[in-house]
């Protein structure tokens, strides 16, 4: 495959190009991390080295083949039905997968892509609307308001929580969240986040009440503790193929992006062959005293009362061996916290502690490694 051309119709911050040495010459006006990519990419090379985001473990780099990165955009194009010409807005950064394959995904299928310097509000100083934009959970955070820009929008680096998927209900915009790494080439599976069934947790009686809500009048009304948005379970793209391994970890299969299966560490249940429910990762799960608790699971409980950043781990205990505790990143030394009634007598935190700021990986995500670490000194 000749990685030297690109798509007739590519344009990039407005610009279009008659050949790659002007592309590159403009990139390397704009960005070197942009023009650091595009160089490697118009290159005989069939592979690109990539970093992983370092969210799950230590960074690492890895070899992608650029058949199979092609491969993805072709995939992620066909499933959202974006093809050339197609408006786009890249506000992630190139020096990882995501950014990458915006890239690629322009190129190959010929959108036309506007750059911003990744930052944690992306729209803020946007006034074009565009098809499609990828993000990580604090830029969709920060953008609601301005969300009426993107018709299509993918969120992936990360968990959304209970109340952002409630901001979205009601929004014109068709968001999803994605679920992939970068030995998969970026999401295999997506789920949708908007247009949900709202879940009211009754505790008067034994199963809670589901309640289906198509109108846009919940938009931006108050919702009480102990209701969650039941969003969707993840469905795989096409020619993607899933199993789970004696750990009940997922098991992909995907042989236009991977050369061989990618065994993860993340706990998922199996709906279908194509459908899973995500539950969390495998290497987090929590020991107290013999019973074993998922972190993820816990926090989508507790995501319905707190309303910043935070995160639930295990501490070392002479007791209990490990000791679940909850760190929230708020200056607001409160701990007057009323933990709602979904939770189980043993996913309480036995203690609540306060950062005044996480440490984030390179990506914005939240190094709970390294926070806990700091914290734990």
């Amino acid at each position: 495959m000749d990685y030297k051309n690109f798509h007739k119709d590519f344009h990039l911050n407005g610009k279009r190009f008659d050949n790659v040495d002007e592309l590159l010459s403009f990139s390397k006006t704009f960005s070197e991390s942009l023009f650091s990519f595009l160089k490697d990419w118009f290159t005989d090379a069939q592979f690109i080295e990539v970093k992983t985001s370092g969210s799950t473990g230590k960074p690492k780099k890895i070899l992608l083949k650029k058949k199979h990165m092609v491969n993805s955009a072709l995939a992620t194009g066909n499933y959202f039905n974006l093809h050339d010409k197609t408006t786009a807005l890249l506000c992630l950064s190139p020096n990882y997968i995501a950014g990458k394959m915006m890239l690629v995904r322009a190129l190959v299928l010929g959108w036309w892509l506007d750059v911003v310097a990744p930052n944690s509000n992306p729209l803020k100083n946007i006034d074009t609307e565009y098809d499609f934009c990828a993000m990580i959970p604090l830029q969709l955070y920060n953008s609601i308001s301005q969300l009426y820009r993107i018709k299509k929008l993918i969120v992936g680096g990360g968990v959304v929580s209970n109340k952002l998927i409630q901001s979205l209900q009601g929004i014109s915009t068709k968001v999803y969240a994605t679920y992939g790494m970068t030995e998969t080439i970026t999401h295999i599976a997506v789920r949708q986040l908007n247009g949900l069934e709202l879940k009211v947790e009754n505790s008067n009686a034994s199963k809670s009440i589901t309640l289906v809500t198509t109108k846009l009048s919940l938009q931006g009304a108050p919702i009480a503790i102990g209701t969650t948005w039941q969003s969707l379970n993840y469905k795989t793209l096409p020619s993607i193929k899933i199993s789970t391994d004696n750990r009940s970890c997922l098991v992909i299969n995907a042989p236009k992006v991977s050369d061989k299966p990618v065994v993860t560490n993340d706990i998922v249940e199996l709906v279908s062959d194509t459908e899973f429910k995500w539950v969390g990762r495998y290497d987090t799960i929590i020991n107290s005293g013999g019973i074993k608790l998922i972190p993820e699971q816990i926090e989508e409980k507790l995501s319905v009362i707190i309303g910043c950043r935070f995160f639930v781990t295990g501490i070392p205990d002479a007791i209990l061996g490990e000791k679940l505790v909850l760190l929230i990143e708020s200056k607001n030394y409160s701990s007057a916290l009323q933990f709602p009634s979904s939770l189980h007598k043993y996913e309480i935190p036995k203690e609540t502690f306060f950062i005044k700021k996480f440490i984030e990986t390179d990506t914005k995500k939240i190094d709970r490694g390294a926070t806990l670490k700091q914290f734990l000194k």
